[in-house]
């Protein structure tokens, strides 16, 4: 299978994309960003970047211009990739053509973009493979629930952004199969962890101590747990907001995701330091937390 990506300008191809909304998120028209705000936003620098098999999308990243702190930016709305094509390295390939065209551009500084940290897979991405940090949280930033199968558990979401020219996020792109070792993490104290039954736990000691680093666990599979036990995955939504909020209003940011097994069970596990935004800028950040 051989994928193209190249960029999107043709009405026909914009048209592609709005059902591919459809398809990947189950949107109604109300929550689909709709054709005309595609090919405006475009035209005056926002990107569209398409994946084809052939002549058939199978993916797409959109993002549109913005001010963040007096500096232009990109907001990446939305990456999708279709069912049938996941786990191909896709995704990876149409953020690094992203990357590439804002750079070219004369964006220098960051790409934002919003995900729910809930969803591990995503964070591994973002994390991992892509060396973002977040210092942001926002609650039900879409609303209480929109059209999607997939926002039935409130639209939380971590603000992250993507420092395009730092050193962290040159060598995490160049890298094919980056990775946080989970030996890193033993020593830190999480705030939140899981516990029998899948329960949350908050850590009583973890509160009462300034740590200069802490961790929160997160269930690996959210949305089976969605489907199996939605009070259940209500409380994992309440604990974690109450710890990233509180945790990001203290002066802290999520700087790593690392994917974990213990006793069979699956889970993903962030960790959060006492850092600045400012801290990743350079050329001096580390590609990963000293421990």
């Amino acid at each position: 299978m051989e994928i193209s990506i190249r960029g999107l300008k043709r009405v026909s191809e914009f048209r592609d994309v709005e059902e591919l909304q459809k398809e990947v998120w189950g949107f109604d028209n109300r929550d689909l960003i709709p054709i005309v705000q595609l090919v405006s936003a475009t035209q005056v620098g926002g990107v569209a970047i398409g994946a084809f098999d052939g002549d058939t999308l199978v993916g797409f990243v959109y993002g549109f211009l913005g001010s963040v702190a007096g500096s232009l930016v990109l907001h990446s709305e939305m990456l999708a990739v279709r069912s049938g094509y996941r786990n191909l390295g896709i995704g990876y390939k149409l953020k690094v053509a992203q990357r590439e065209q804002v750079l070219s551009q004369g964006i220098t500084h960051r790409i934002t973009w919003t995900f729910d940290p809930l969803q591990c897979r995503n964070a591994h991405f973002n994390f991992t493979k892509l060396g973002v940090v977040a210092d942001r949280y926002k609650i039900d930033f879409y609303g209480e629930a929109t059209s999607s199968f997939l926002h039935s558990n409130g639209t939380d979401r971590l603000w992250v952004s993507w420092l395009l020219d730092s050193r962290r996020v040159k060598e995490r792109v160049e890298d094919s199969s980056p990775d946080v070792v989970p030996s890193a993490f033993d020593k830190i104290i999480p705030l939140v962890r899981i516990g029998p039954n899948l329960l949350p736990q908050r850590n009583s000691a973890a509160e009462q101590h300034s740590e200069e680093r802490v961790l929160i666990e997160v269930p690996w599979d959210i949305d089976t747990l969605q489907q199996n036990s939605p009070t259940l995955a209500s409380q994992w939504r309440e604990a974690t907001r109450r710890a990233f909020s509180e945790r990001l209003a203290a002066g802290y940011l999520v700087e790593e995701f690392c994917r974990q097994n213990r006793n069979g069970l699956k889970l993903g596990v962030y960790l959060l330091t006492r850092r600045k935004l400012a801290d990743f800028d350079g050329s001096e950040d580390s590609r990963a937390p000293a421990v």
